[in-house]
C-alpha cells in the first residue's frame, strides 16, 4: 500500500511544478479597508464597525475603517472609486452616494453605476422627524397645523436641501401643503444641538443618529419614514399612517471597485449573509438604527439598486430638483 500511495504522489509531482496543481493564495491575506462618506461617530459609521467586526472574526484579517467625509458623500465615493480592484477595499455607501447624488450634482467625479460593483445590501435605515422635547406640537399633525399657522417660520435641520433628509423632508411639507426652511448640516449632533436649543424647531435624520436622544427624552419622535412602524420604535407612528402609500427608507450597502473579481464579490456577498442571519446580529442592527437585510444575492443586489435609481428619478422629477 505505501508503495503505491508514493507512487501516485509521483505521479503529481511534475504536475505541481508546472503549476496546474499550484494552490491558489487565500483571500484575504492581509487587512481589508472599508471606505466611509461620514465622520466617524455618525450613524453609517457606527454600523459599518459593528459590521465589520463580524466579518474580521470569521477572516482572521482586521478591517480598517477609513473615514472620508465631505462634499455630500463625494469626497468618500471618489475615493473608493479610484481604488485598485484587488479586493482590499470597500465602499461602505449610502443611499444619497450611489443614488440621489446622480440626480443633484451636474457633474460627478465618479460614476455610481459603472465604476462600482455592488456587494451586498446590508440593511434599511429608516429617517425620523422629530422635534425637540420643548416644542408645542405633540405629533406630526400638531406640527403640521403649527407650520400652517406660522408659514415659513419653522424650519427643519436636514443634511441639506438635495441630500436624503432634504428630499423627504420636501416631500412630506409638498403632501401636508407647508413650507419648511431648510437648515442644512454636515454633522448630527450640531443639528441635534440647535434643535435641543430651540434655535431650529424640527428635524429629520437617520434613526441611528437620533436613538440615544429619544430614549433620553430630550428629542420626541413624530413619524418614521418607512410603511410600517419600526419594532424598536413601536409607539412612533409611520408616515403612511398620514400619507397613504408612503414608504421611504435610506440604506447602507457594500460596494467593491469596478473589477474587482468575481469570486472575492461573491465571497463577502455570502460571509455578510452568513452574519446578518444571526439573531443577535440582527437585534444589534436594529437598536443602531438599521433592520437587516438577510438574504439577498448579487444579482438581486444589482437589481435592488436599478429599482432605487428609477424610483428617485421620480421623486426627483415630482419635487422638480434641478442638479446644480
Amino acid at each position: 500500500m505505501q508503495r503505491r500511495d508514493f507512487a501516485r504522489a509521483a505521479m503529481l509531482f511534475p504536475l505541481a511544478g508546472s503549476g496546474l496543481l499550484r494552490a491558489q493564495p487565500q483571500w484575504p491575506q492581509r487587512p481589508v479597508k472599508f471606505i466611509l462618506s461620514q465622520p466617524a461617530g455618525s450613524g453609517p459609521d457606527i454600523l459599518a464597525r459593528y459590521v465589520a467586526d463580524q466579518l474580521a472574526r470569521g477572516w482572521g484579517q482586521a478591517i480598517v475603517i477609513d473615514n472620508k467625509p465631505g462634499g455630500q458623500n463625494v469626497i468618500g465615493a471618489t475615493a473608493a472609486a479610484r481604488s485598485a480592484p484587488d479586493g482590499y477595499t470597500f465602499y461602505y455607501a449610502t443611499t444619497a452616494a450611489m443614488v440621489t447624488n446622480a440626480f443633484t450634482f451636474k457633474t460627478l467625479p465618479y460614476d455610481p453605476g459603472k465604476d462600482f460593483a455592488p456587494v451586498r445590501l446590508v440593511g434599511r435605515s429608516p429617517f425620523v422627524i422629530a422635534c425637540g422635547a420643548n416644542f408645542p406640537a405633540r405629533n406630526l399633525k400638531d406640527a403640521i397645523a403649527l407650520a400652517k399657522a406660522q408659514p415659513g417660520n419653522i424650519a427643519i435641520a436636514t443634511e441639506g436641501p438635495k441630500t436624503f433628509s432634504g428630499m423627504l423632508a420636501d416631500s412630506v411639507a409638498g403632501m401636508a401643503g407647508i413650507k419648511l426652511n431648510h437648515v442644512p448640516y454636515t454633522k448630527a449632533p450640531d443639528a441635534l444641538q440647535d434643535v435641543l436649543g430651540g434655535r431650529v424647531q424640527l428635524v429629520c435624520l437617520p434613526d441611528a443618529a437620533l436613538t440615544s436622544y429619544m430614549q433620553a427624552g430630550t428629542i420626541r419622535a413624530l413619524a418614521v419614514s418607512t410603511g410600517q412602524r419600526q419594532p424598536t420604535m413601536p409607539g412612533v407612528p409611520s408616515l403612511s399612517e398620514t400619507f397613504a402609500g408612503f414608504d421611504y427608507a435610506g440604506w447602507n450597502g457594500l460596494f467593491a471597485p469596478a473589477g474587482t473579481s468575481a469570486d472575492i464579490v461573491n465571497r463577502v456577498n455570502r460571509d455578510l449573509e452568513a452574519i446578518l442571519q444571526q439573531p443577535e446580529v440582527a437585534q444589534r442592527m436594529q437598536v443602531l438604527g438599521s433592520q437587516p437585510e438577510p438574504r439577498m444575492s448579487v444579482p438581486e443586489f444589482e437589481a435592488f439598486m436599478r429599482a432605487e435609481r428609477e424610483r428617485w428619478a421620480r421623486l426627483v422629477k415630482q419635487l422638480d430638483i434641478q442638479p446644480e
